[in-house]
């Protein structure tokens, strides 16, 4: 049996079916089972995710009972078969239906014949198939032929053209590239570019942030560089969070919703390892990542803790320099690094967010001192999350007032989808 495909489908099982992030789920298999080609893995992974709704409407033409009697092992070795049939015009394909067989085989053996027929019968077929028409069904259209969940298209139709909402869904499809922060206590950039290049990989300077380098090249992770804390992943519009709270040396900054670390750690390499960082998450278990981060980095002045972001801690109002609110939200800015987002269904929990929001940024606003700093982000594409909960705020807090507000968007930025809003306290006049 091919390591690769296995790989591939132990993942793409997790995340069906124990709801498991991919990035995660992905990396801890390569890890575990060692696979000959991780770029092919990431690439079948990624793409069946991306593509699944779609991968569903062709398996439909063929599965005599419909999608939905298939059981998650038989239906994820299915996409895995249609998807390289399909779209990765680098498989032979007769590799694509062999190999997926081998896997039925192994992980549904009753089902091994379906798996070769609807896969035969696809490979045949495959240039008659037609989506619906655009016509008739707009919404059901873009949802097919870009696979994502119709209540997303339907909430950025709300706020944008058509052609501007189908561009977005076109960027959420694509890879996005991998992005460094670089650490500049232990590193200058021109000699971690060097160091970079001199193991054979493509660096290019990011656009929107001096700290930001685009690498290319494969097990980047894996490298002594990595190891000794000279960089970080992190996407561009996350860095540029960090870099409009603007921290200063020996500031006290809070950071309310600090995990898994990545701005946090961020702050603490601007502040030159001085001052102090209070980051606190309701989960203490994430906030061991936190603490992993920076003994990798070499940071030392982050103060860890678990707290309620929605409660107030009386011990620190007015305290703090700077305070970060990058709230929980609904992700829809991420889809190209998380492409399982797209099918996440409208719940209420959902529909609840912008009132946790709003609780966040109001009970950590109290402790920003009188001049200081108050940013509120999020990773999402949703004005009800972002607009809204800070035009709220600030009515119901006048001691404040909006210095910046930036929203970033992949199909135009090409960084991941964020809002970040920059907020100043007024000063108390003496009498």
């Amino acid at each position: 049996m091919d390591i690769n495909r296995k790989t591939a489908y132990l993942t793409l099982l997790d995340v069906e079916s124990k709801k498991a992030y991919s990035n995660i789920a992905l990396n801890h298999k390569i890890h575990v089972n060692r696979p000959g080609s991780p770029a092919f893995v990431r690439q079948l992974v990624y793409g069946v995710l991306e593509r699944k709704m779609t991968l569903d409407y062709y398996l439909e033409q063929f599965v005599k009972d419909g999608v939905g009697s298939l059981k998650n092992p038989e239906l994820t070795i299915l996409r895995m078969g249609i998807y390289q049939l399909g779209y990765m015009g680098s498989v032979p394909e007769y590799a694509a239906v062999s190999e997926s067989v081998n896997l039925a085989k192994r992980y549904c053996k009753s089902k091994a014949g379906l798996v070769n027929g609807v896969l035969r019968e696809y490979q045949s077929r495959k240039g008659q198939i037609k989506l619906p028409e655009r016509e008739e069904d707009e919404v059901r259209y873009l949802s097919l032929k870009y696979s994502y969940a119709p209540w997303i298209i339907e909430l950025w139709m709300k706020y944008y053209s058509i052609e501007f909402v189908e561009s977005l869904l076109q960027a959420g499809n694509e890879k996005p590239p991998m992005t460094i922060r670089m650490n500049w206590l232990k590193v200058v950039k021109e000699d971690l570019v060097h160091a970079l290049e001199s193991r054979g990989f493509e660096v290019s300077r990011g656009k929107l942030c001096q700290d930001a380098l685009n690498v290319r090249g494969s097990e980047l992770l894996e490298s002594d560089l990595y190891a000794h804390g000279l960089f970080t992943p992190q996407d561009q519009s996350s860095m540029l969070v960090a870099e409009k709270l603007n921290p200063k040396h020996g500031d006290l900054i809070m950071d309310v919703c600090a995990a898994p670390g990545g701005k946090t750690t961020a702050i603490a390499e601007r502040m030159n390892n001085t001052g102090k960082i209070i980051a606190s998450d309701i989960y203490r278990r994430k906030l061991d990542q936190v603490d992993k981060e920076a003994r990798r980095l070499g940071i030392t002045n982050i103060e860890t803790r678990s707290w309620d972001a929605t409660r107030v801690d009386s011990s620190m109002v007015s305290k703090a320099d700077k305070v970060l609110v990058d709230a929980p939200c609904s992700g829809l800015g991420v889809i190209r690094r998380k492409p399982e987002i797209k099918y996440k269904e409208k719940s209420d929990e959902m529909d609840l967010l912008p009132k946790k929001q709003l609780a966040i940024l109001s009970a950590s606003s109290s402790y920003v001192k009188p001049g200081g700093t108050l940013v509120y982000s999020t990773c999402t594409i949703n004005p009800d999350e972002n607009e809204k909960v800070v035009a709220e705020f600030l009515k119901k807090n006048s001691s404040f007032h909006r210095v910046e507000r930036i929203l970033l968007l992949p199909n135009v930025n090409d960084t991941d989808g964020f809002f970040i809003c920059v907020m100043k306290r007024d000063e108390i006049l003496e009498d």
